[in-house]
């Protein structure tokens, strides 16, 4: 007798096989006859009967931003933690588009509008593919946290790169572009839900952001902090708000009646509102507001502060038990919740909503590429063409490329950002726009700071196995904690994977694996080496030498490197290990070599250049959210200084000093005070972080096959002594708005390679108070060249009752035209616009004489609100009527 037994995979037998389908079947038809999920039911009504089902218990689950799924009423788990400040983040490969501050620059609404389409594409893409593999876990969902719109009201704040500059109505205006683009126009469905961030009076220091109260006064809250929010939420629908760190007048951001007042009960918000990240935890640990996390929750959720980011929302349970908040306070946050989730249509069948077909396909595609190029080209912002150096002449033989930006990736994208497929870097981009027969040199020439260097991946030459064959040996794990025998073992030649939203091996599951490198690193030189362990989402190193009382450091910095001094030849235990807990797998273990003639090498390629090209600046690794790095200049992610680092402007006076031909390109988050570049370069660009097309977007400039456009959205200062103190958030000598002294370059400056002319500026002698002002200029390219301009309006006060700003933008239109063309650009002014805090703490319109300025730039002043301008195209209107008061 032959006795077969059962694989434990095999299919169960008939029977059972049919009971087990009838269960589910019926299990399904229950879940699906709850109201709840009756997509021709109300919403309310939906609402109502979802809500009724929850327990406590489960309810409290929902308000955490990594809410658990409730499998008896087929709810699946939620992460509401996404990303999407300029192009999906930490969700895989992904189009990156220029950072925020940087498209900013374009003064274009139109393309954040278009930009924020294709991200609002990528990301339903990735949403449903995750779906589709059974994922609901961090980055992989359709509530992105994005835009941030706070004021950039200080040149040293770590996270200003994150949002649109420093004007309130700039702000405004594009995010609520960034916001329309995000969400869609469908009359019943989202296709994202955009949250505008941090609510309210956030901009640093970062070091203390956790605990320091804000002070604002009525006038600069509403005249400076508050209005790109409103416009946000009554104009562009925003569903969501992220709430800030600090306090605001001594209450929590996260649980302020006056802010919440303001946004839901003033402006009408029914959206939902997101604690940031620990924000509620710093309520009772760091404000001091609260005894506890129960208390501190209670005050948040009853205040309107609907879902926390973090974990202290579990502490609910002994608030309702201590009666500070209300099983009823809970729904109502809870429907607010669901209700965002009906809208995204996560209950209902796919051909219900028009963003569920959206391809996978769509992802870095490219159309979305070009207009990636597009939008860096756009920002790029020409500071100085001494002599018209720029376009570069097409019969240069020899470029020197020089600079620690000038091929680095990471320089390209800012934080928050997504990883580009094929990026291009400055060096790439002008490789790709000359010919082969053009000689292109290049040289780092310094480290982006002292103790910055540029990282690179660890080569295969250096590494070594136990058996002496060239790699690590790496061994695979089913399980994402390194437990127990590995599925494989193989020898890796080096690490420097990325697995996108796949994993390693098909027989590895995301989120469920993790991997162990072990070997020896053999260092090719002796001197100090920097190591970097580049994962995610998990990644750490150890590295050990191998003689007696040799040093051990187990690290997991990710932008951070660590720093050793080794023997060359000298063999160094080294092991790596990474787990993976959601997709966007990466694993890189990086390192930089002892560089000493890193100047010697750079010089000796200017000597034989005909022109050089040296890119500057600033990376993520110097100015970011609260970052641990201390070198000169730069503190917890803030800056010190408004200087370059120390050793790259010594590399710039060197190069300089050789007489040949210089193009700085800048590659900054923040404004720089270049005051010695400014008088001895004769060329500079500002391309801040450009994005995955930013190489060929810097070469389609420099070579004249774009001609430049951009406008500052900040005011680049000469040195922070012109600057009030970072903490002080008064706004009087900040901005151009309050700033009373010389600038290096002023907000809405940039040149171009064709020259604009102004005239025929029509503004009405006399308006009602309550009706907006119509103005039209005549703008005429008299240059040699086609190209863009950039027509700004600003409004200047001359009567007003209480201290005003010296002018403000009051609106801009970025135009192309061709040479000779001549074109008239009309804009209409809001009464808002021309509205003030008065002395009573009212926001009125005054009558009064108000003066008009039409240019491509912003018009001269002294800082006094009464200053005559030297602007020529400007016109006085007189406001009549009564001071009217408006809403807030």
């Amino acid at each position: 007798m032959i006795i077969r037994v059962r694989p434990k995979y095999a299919r169960p037998a008939r029977g059972w096989f049919f009971l087990m389908i009838l269960a589910i079947s019926l299990t399904a038809f229950g879940q699906d006859s709850y109201p709840f999920r009756n997509p021709d039911l109300p919403v309310e009504g939906r609402l109502n009967d979802l809500v009724s089902r929850l327990t406590l218990e489960e309810k409290i689950g929902e308000l955490m931003s990594d809410a658990p799924g409730v499998d008896r009423l087929g709810i699946p788990p939620y992460n509401w933690w996404n990303e999407a400040l300029h192009g999906v983040a930490r969700a895989g490969y992904a189009t990156v588009f220029p950072q925020s501050i940087t498209i900013a620059a374009s003064w274009n609404d139109s393309l954040l509008f278009e930009v924020a389409t294709a991200i609002s594409d990528e990301g339903r893409a990735k949403h449903h593919e995750y779906l589709r593999r059974g994922q609901h876990d961090i980055y992989q969902g359709l509530t992105f946290w994005s835009p941030n719109i706070n004021i950039f009201r200080d040149p040293r704040w770590g996270r200003g790169h994150e949002t649109y500059g420093e004007d309130p109505y700039l702000t405004g205006q594009l995010g609520l572009q960034f916001v329309k683009g995000l969400q869609g126009d469908d009359p019943d469905y989202l296709k994202t839900v955009a949250t505008a961030k941090h609510y309210a009076v956030h901009s640093g220091p970062e070091p203390s952001r956790h605990e320091f109260n804000v002070f604002p006064g009525k006038r600069d809250l509403w005249e400076t902090y508050l209005p790109a929010f409103r416009t946000l939420v009554r104009e562009g629908n925003v569903y969501s708000v992220m709430t800030a760190y600090n306090r605001v007048d001594d209450q929590a951001a996260s649980a302020s009646d006056e802010l919440y007042d303001i946004l839901r009960k003033q402006w009408g918000f029914d959206g939902y509102v997101v604690s940031d990240c620990g924000a509620i935890e710093d309520i009772w640990k760091h404000h001091k507001i609260a005894d506890n996390a129960a208390m501190a929750s209670a005050l948040a959720v009853k205040a309107g502060c609907d879902l926390n980011c973090g974990d202290s929302y579990q502490f609910l349970h002994d608030a309702v038990k201590e009666g500070l908040v209300t099983e009823d306070d809970l729904d109502v946050a809870v429907k607010r919740l669901f209700r965002a989730r009906f809208k995204l249509g996560m209950f209902d069948p796919e051909e219900r909503s028009p963003y569920f077909q959206i391809p996978y396909a769509v992802n870095g595609n490219a159309a979305h590429s070009r207009l990636a190029r597009k939008a860096a080209q756009e920002s790029i912002v020409l500071l100085r063409n001494e002599k018209g150096l720029l376009p570069l002449s097409g019969d240069i033989k020899n470029i020197a490329v020089i600079g620690p930006n000038a091929d680095n990736i990471q320089s390209l994208w800012g934080n928050y950002n997504g990883i580009p497929e094929h990026p291009v870097t400055v060096l790439q981009g002008i490789k790709n726009k000359v010919s082969p027969e053009v000689n292109v040199m290049y040289a780092e020439g310094s480290p982006l700071a002292d103790g910055i260097p540029t990282m690179e991946v660890i080569p295969s030459v250096y590494l070594q196995t136990e058996e002496g064959r060239q790699g690590l040996k790496a061994e695979y794990f089913d399980n994402d904690n390194w437990e127990g025998k590995p599925l494989f073992t193989r020898v890796d030649d080096r690490v420097d994977f990325q697995w996108d939203i796949d994993t390693p091996d098909p027989r590895l599951h995301m989120g469920q694996y993790s991997i162990r490198w072990t070997g020896y690193l053999i260092p090719p030189a002796s001197g100090t080496y920097y190591f970097s362990d580049w994962g995610k989402p998990f990644m750490e190193f150890s590295l050990a030498e191998l003689a007696e009382g040799g040093g051990n450091h187990r690290h997991r910095a990710v932008l951070e490197p660590e720093q050793a001094v080794l023997e060359k030849g000298k063999k160094y235990k080294i092991e790596v290990r990474y787990k993976n807990y959601y997709g966007d797998a990466t694993a890189r273990m990086l390192w930089s070599t002892p560089k000493n003639d890193q100047k010697e090498s750079a010089m000796a390629i200017a000597e034989k250049a005909d022109v050089i090209v040296l890119a500057l600046g600033l990376s993520e690794r110097l100015e970011g959210e609260e970052m641990s790095i201390e070198v000169d200049g730069f503190s917890g992610g803030d800056r010190t200084t408004l200087n370059l680092p120390q050793v790259q402007e010594q590399l710039m006076k060197d190069i300089v000093a050789l007489g040949k031909p210089v193009v700085l390109v800048l590659l900054n988050g923040s404004a720089l005070a270049i005051n010695w570049a400014a008088n001895h370069v004769p060329a500079i660009l500002s391309a801040g972080y450009p994005g995955q097309q930013g190489g060929n977007a810097i070469a389609d400039v420099l070579f004249g096959d774009y001609n430049p456009a951009g406008r500052l959205p900040v005011t680049y200062y000469k040195s922070v002594e012109q600057l009030p103190p970072f903490e002080d958030y008064n706004m009087k000598g900040r901005t151009y708005r309050y700033f009373d002294k010389e600038p290096l370059y002023p907000f809405g400056y940039g040149l171009s390679y064709s020259r604009f002319t102004y005239d025929k500026l029509r503004v009405p002698s006399e308006v009602d108070i309550r009706k907006p002002i119509t103005v039209e200029v005549e703008v005429t390219n008299s240059g040699n060249m086609d190209g863009d301009e950039v027509v700004q309006l600003y409004v200047k006060d001359e009567k007003a009752s209480t201290p005003c700003p010296v002018h403000q933008l009051a609106g801009f239109r970025r135009i192309h035209l061709r040479k000779g063309e001549r074109r008239v650009v009309t804009f209409r002014i809001a009464p808002r616009q021309l509205a003030l805090i008065n002395k009573k703490d009212k926001l009125v319109v005054e009558p009064g004489w108000f003066t008009i300025y039409a240019g491509g730039e912003q018009p001269g002043f002294s800082g006094r609100c009464d200053a005559a301008s030297t602007e020529s195209s400007s016109a006085r209107v007189k406001i009549t009527g009564k001071t009217t008061e408006i809403d807030f």
